[in-house]
């Protein structure tokens, strides 16, 4: 399987532009600098800054709130500021905020600082998908798969590569971040020169036709806002599959690994289970494309057939979660939907919304966070009055309403 995998990886980058293999490099780099911090924040609120442990999750609850106005925020300035304004700003006062954070001791002056940070990255987030949807759009399906692919590495190797850093001093975790971040945001802004002025009105032309098929009128133009907030079947369904997408992945976090500790299973245990996530994305990606093709191409059967595999493997989990190796069959399953799902949504509004995609990218992004956001709350809730399995099956009947929601979505596109 290693071996299928690097030959497919070789093969599908051997037909990348050169630019576009850079940006995936860069996007690589930052993505490890920034899940350096993330594991850590709960710690080192609580080490460093002395806080309670409530008072850490105070802290992750701002960050995503603020992530979830950045994602739409970014998506409605994307043309008005353009993406180069847009995304090299955000990520260099990111970038310089995250790095101030070491300098105080003050809760509140951190939260702050942290909540803008989230901020900053969530503005940034729709803006960079549109980028690459409208600088290469003959090769936006590839690359936003090699995007999320690259992401989900580097958020392996930010993590390992965290806690060594983090046993020498946590406030390096941060100065590193900073760093990475600021350097993408450097390396952006000389990168993104190189946009042609017209690739959004070229992508615009490319994309009427498809628009005009799928019965989404006028979306070549960039619609006044309220329009585009009232066209609700191009995003809300996609909108709220995403954010039960999101509610049920976080029984990783907020269900498993608590039940894995109390059960008396070494960390290690719990940090295998995302080891088998990050190999399944760089390995599975064979597995993932015969699927495409068995679907033809079809973006929103994609889409439903990733519901499909995340309810199976949640069903599957919550049946049998007393057995490790369930647990870690569950992994293997859910992220082959995972795989299926994430690319394919820019790719969606790429194609089928011209130059109000990035509107549409940040409201979908909003309603993904969102469900990040309130899962941990409501899990931990419940898995500290019941346990394990009432989260488990909560859990899988979010995927399974992802499911329904995506199969209206595609009624509604039939012909995308």
């Amino acid at each position: 399987m290693g071996f299928l995998a690097i030959t497919y990886w070789r093969k599908l980058i051997g037909g990348y532009p050169k630019d576009a293999i850079s940006f995936i490099a860069a996007s690589l780099a930052n993505a490890i600098g920034s899940s350096i911090l993330w594991p850590l924040t709960t710690l080192y609120v609580h080490q460093v800054l002395g806080r309670s442990y409530a008072d850490a999750g105070l802290v992750l609850l701002f960050q995503a709130l603020a992530g979830v106005i950045g994602q739409l925020v970014g998506g409605a300035m994307y043309h008005k500021f353009g993406p180069k304004n847009l995304i090299v700003t955000s990520m260099v006062i990111s970038g310089l905020l995250i790095g101030l954070v070491v300098f105080t001791r003050d809760y509140w002056i951190y939260v702050a600082m942290t909540s803008i940070y989230g901020l900053m990255n969530g503005v940034a987030a729709p803006a960079i998908n549109a980028y690459i949807g409208f600088r290469w759009p003959d090769h936006r399906r590839k690359l936003y798969n090699a995007i999320y692919v690259g992401n989900n590495i580097g958020l392996a190797v930010g993590a390992s590569v965290g806690g060594l850093i983090a046993a020498i001093s946590f406030s390096m975790t941060y100065v590193v971040t900073a760093l990475s971040t600021v350097a993408f945001g450097v390396f952006l802004l000389l990168f993104m020169q190189t946009e042609r002025r017209s690739t959004a009105n070229d992508l615009a032309m490319k994309t009427s036709r498809s628009a005009a098929s799928s019965s989404i009128a006028g979306m070549e133009e960039d619609l006044p806002l309220l329009k585009k907030l009232m066209n609700v079947r191009i995003y809300l369904f996609l909108g709220i599959g995403q954010m039960l997408f999101f509610v049920s992945i976080m029984i990783w976090n907020s269900g498993i690994a608590p039940y894995l500790s109390d059960g008396g299973y070494p960390l290690s245990m719990y940090s295998l289970l995302w080891t088998t996530n990050g190999i399944v994305i760089f390995a599975g990606q064979p597995i993932t494309n015969w699927i495409k093709r068995r679907l033809a191409g079809s973006l929103r059967m994609e889409i439903v057939a990733s519901s499909v595999i995340c309810t199976a493997g949640y069903l599957f989990i919550a049946l049998f979660h007393d057995y490790y190796i369930c647990l870690v069959i569950g992994m293997i399953v859910c992220t082959l939907g995972e795989m299926l799902l994430l690319p394919v949504i820019p790719t969606f509004f790429s194609e089928n919304a011209g130059k109000s995609a990035p509107f549409y990218m940040g409201i979908v992004g909003g309603f993904g966070s969102a469900g990040r956001m309130i899962a941990p709350t409501i899990y931990g809730t419940i898995y500290d009055q019941t346990g394990i399995s009432l989260v488990l099956y909560l859990g899988m009947a979010a995927s399974l309403i992802s499911f329904v929601v995506f199969v209206a979505h595609a009624y509604l596109h039939k012909s995308s």
